[in-house]
C-alpha cells in the first residue's frame, strides 16, 4: 500500500491499520495520534473524553483567511466472518490490494474512517499544500454512540467552517444527516430441561452482504435475524417447537449478515422440517437472487441440547421479531431518492446477568425528522414489549440540517468542477455524522462531507477504491486551496 500514490495518504493509512482501534478502546490509536503531532512538531489537545486536535499554522499568503477545520473518527467496525480468527482489541488488520481497491483479510477495512484520518493528516503536513490555518480534529466512539461528538471539550475547535471526511461516495457532497436512537430490548427466561422425546438441528444463516444499517438500508439487502425468525415461525405454525439457543447480528449500526439457531421438533415431524426447510431456501433464493449472491442457508441435525427456553416465552418472542419492523420505512419528501425513516433489527443475543439468562435484542432508528425517529421508535417497542420484555432507548443524536445556501458547500463544488470537469452531487446522507452534534456546541459552523468511494462499509466486505481516493485527495486540496 506505501508503493500507492499519493504516496503521503496511503503511506499514512497503511500505518493507521496497523493500529488497533475498535469503537470504545481507542487508546492505542490515540497515543498513535499524539506520537504522529510530536514527531512533526504539531500543537495538539486532549480533552477529557479522549477525542484529539492537532493544528497548523497557514501557509505563506494565506495567514489572513480564516482557519478550517478537518475532522474524521479514530475507532473503526470491527465485524469478521464466522471463519476468520482475529482480536480486534490487539491486531491490526492484514490488507491487501486487488485491482483498484483496498480490501482486508476476512475482516472489516476501516477505511471507515481511517482514510479521512489519513487525508486530514496528510494535510496539515504537507510541505507543498496551500491552505488557511488547519485544525483536525479526530474523534472518539463515533460508531457505538457519537460519545467523542457528544461530549467535545469547550474550546477545542477555533474555525468556523468544517469540512467531515466520513463519507463514501466519489463526487457527492453531503450537507445533511439523518438523526437516529436505539432501541433495546431484555427478555428474561428461567430455562427448561429439554423434552426428551424430540429432533434437535442447527439452523444457519450466514454469506449474507450486511452493510451499513443506514447507507445501506434501501438497497434491498437481506437481514439475517428476520429470515431466521421467519422460518423458525414458518415450523412453529407447523409443529411443536421448541428453541434452545438463537443468535444473529452483532453491531447496532451494520445489517444482520449471519443468525443461527438450535431447535427441537418432535420426531415425527423429522423428515418434514427438511422438506419444509428445501421449500423455504428456494423461496428466499428466489426473492433475493439478484442482491443475496452468496446467501447460505442450512439445515443439520446436531447435539441434543440439555435446556431450552419455556414454550411460552419462545412463541411470544417469534411473535414479536417477526413483527418488529426492519428496513426502509419513509422516502424523503424533499430530496427524491433520500430515505427519510428507518430501522435496523440489528442483533438478537442470549446472555446472562445478575437477574439469569435473557435474550436481548437491539435495534437502532433513524430519521431526518425528528417526530418520525421518535415514532419509529415507539412502534419498535411496542412490538418487542408483545414478547414480555423490557425496552429501553438510549439516548440519541440529532440530525443536520441542510444549508444550501452555504459559501462553503460552493467554494466545495468548484474544486470539485476545477478538478474533474463534472459537477459533483449535493446530497443528504441516512447516516448519523457528527455535523449534527457538533451544531450543538459550534451552532456557527458552516460544514459540508466528503470522502473517496467505498463499499461493503461495515462487513468483512468493505473496500477502498484506490483511484477515487487519489481524486479525492486532489479535490480536497483543491478546495482548501479556496478557501
Amino acid at each position: 500500500m506505501k508503493t500507492l500514490e499519493p504516496k503521503e495518504v496511503f503511506g499514512i493509512f497503511h500505518e493507521i491499520t496497523r493500529v488497533p482501534r475498535p469503537s470504545k478502546h481507542e487508546e492505542h490509536i490515540r497515543e498513535w495520534l499524539i506520537n504522529f503531532a510530536k514527531s512533526h512538531n504539531l500543537d495538539y489537545q486532549i480533552d477529557a473524553i479522549g477525542n484529539v486536535v492537532m493544528r497548523s499554522p497557514a501557509s505563506s499568503g494565506y495567514e489572513q483567511h480564516e482557519g478550517v477545520i478537518l475532522q474524521a473518527h479514530m475507532d473503526m467496525v470491527c465485524e469478521k466472518n464466522n471463519d476468520t480468527e482475529h482480536d480486534f482489541l490487539t491486531e491490526g488488520i492484514s490488507t491487501y490490494i486487488d485491482g483498484d481497491f483496498i480490501k482486508a483479510h476476512g475482516t472489516t477495512l476501516g477505511g471507515d474512517d481511517g482514510i479521512g484520518m489519513a487525508m486530514a493528516l496528510s494535510a496539515l503536513i504537507s510541505p507543498t499544500l496551500k491552505h488557511p490555518a488547519l485544525e483536525a480534529l479526530f474523534t472518539v466512539d463515533e460508531e457505538t454512540g457519537l460519545t467523542g461528538a457528544d461530549n467535545l471539550g469547550e474550546g477545542m475547535l477555533t474555525g468556523k467552517r468544517l469540512i467531515n471526511l466520513d463519507s463514501e461516495d466519489d463526487g457527492q457532497i453531503f450537507i445533511g444527516c439523518a438523526g437516529g436512537i436505539d432501541t433495546l430490548a431484555k427478555l428474561h427466561y428461567k430455562e427448561e430441561n429439554t423434552p426428551s422425546d424430540m429432533f434437535a438441528a442447527l439452523v444457519k444463516i450466514g454469506g449474507l452482504m450486511g452493510g451499513h444499517s443506514g447507507d445501506d438500508i434501501n438497497k434491498g439487502r437481506a437481514n439475517a435475524n428476520k429470515l431466521l425468525v421467519r422460518y423458525l415461525f414458518k415450523v412453529s405454525k407447523q409443529t411443536d417447537l421448541r428453541i434452545a439457543s438463537i443468535n444473529g447480528g452483532n453491531l447496532r449500526n451494520a445489517i444482520a449478515r449471519e443468525a443461527f439457531a438450535t431447535i427441537l421438533v418432535p420426531f415425527a415431524y423429522k423428515e418434514q422440517l427438511r422438506i419444509d426447510f428445501n421449500h423455504f431456501v428456494a423461496e428466499i433464493e428466489g426473492e433475493f437472487k439478484e442482491v443475496e449472491k452468496d446467501l447460505r442457508l442450512t439445515l443439520e441435525s446436531c447435539d441434543f441440547p440439555e435446556f431450552v427456553l419455556p414454550k411460552i416465552v419462545s412463541d411470544r418472542l417469534l411473535l414479536s421479531l417477526y413483527a418488529c419492523p426492519h428496513g426502509v420505512y419513509a422516502m424523503s419528501k424533499d430530496m427524491p431518492g433520500l430515505v427519510e425513516t428507518s430501522t435496523n433489527l440489528a442483533s438478537v443475543k442470549m446472555k446472562e446477568d445478575e437477574d439469569g439468562k435473557y435474550v436481548e435484542i437491539n435495534t437502532s432508528q433513524r430519521s431526518s425528522v425528528e417526530s418520525q425517529k421518535h415514532n419509529l421508535k415507539n412502534m419498535v417497542e411496542c412490538a418487542l414489549r408483545l414478547s414480555g420484555a423490557t425496552v429501553t432507548h438510549g439516548d440519541g443524536y440529532p440530525g443536520w440540517a441542510p444549508n444550501v445556501h452555504s459559501k462553503l458547500l460552493e467554494q466545495t463544488k468548484q474544486a470539485y468542477i476545477d478538478v474533474t470537469g463534472q459537477e459533483p452531487e449535493v446530497k443528504a446522507i441516512h447516516a448519523g455524522l457528527e455535523c449534527g452534534l457538533f451544531l450543538t456546541k459550534y451552532p456557527y459552523l458552516d460544514m459540508v462531507s466528503v470522502g473517496p468511494q467505498m463499499s461493503g462499509v461495515h462487513s468483512p466486505m468493505e473496500q477502498l477504491s484506490i483511484s477515487s481516493t487519489r481524486k479525492t485527495w486532489e479535490w480536497l486540496k483543491r478546495i482548501l486551496s479556496l478557501l
